[in-house]
């Protein structure tokens, strides 16, 4: 089964954890082993760009989506055999000490 997992900063945190844990690492051992089969980072929230249509009008404006400190800094596609694997597998990225890390279960689009 697919899962989103969202990479989110905080600047508010700052903790490290001993042994301190890699992206590197992480990227090795998790798309290594098939775990993960699409990620990237994503520019900072200032070069976003919101979109909405509205009774037919479309309104672009600047910024993230929700007026927050924490902002979606990544993503990553995991491919697990349960939500507790995904669960297992984020909580070994170097931003869940340093961040948060959000996982949702794909919800597949059945069209007919």
């Amino acid at each position: 089964m697919k899962y989103l997992m969202l990479v989110v900063a905080d600047p508010d945190l700052t903790a490290e954890e001993e042994p301190v844990l890699t992206i590197e690492n992480w990227v090795e051992e998790t798309y290594g082993k098939g775990k993960a089969t699409d990620g990237d980072r994503l520019r900072p929230p200032a070069e976003a760009k919101t979109v909405r249509r509205r009774n037919g009008k479309v309104s672009v404006t600047d910024g993230p989506f929700a007026e927050t400190h924490e902002w979606i800094a990544g993503f990553d596609i995991l491919e697990c055999e349960s939500l507790e694997e995904a669960i297992e597998i984020a909580s070994r990225h170097p931003m869940a000490t340093s961040g948060i890390i959000e996982v949702r279960p794909a919800w597949p689009l059945e069209l007919d």
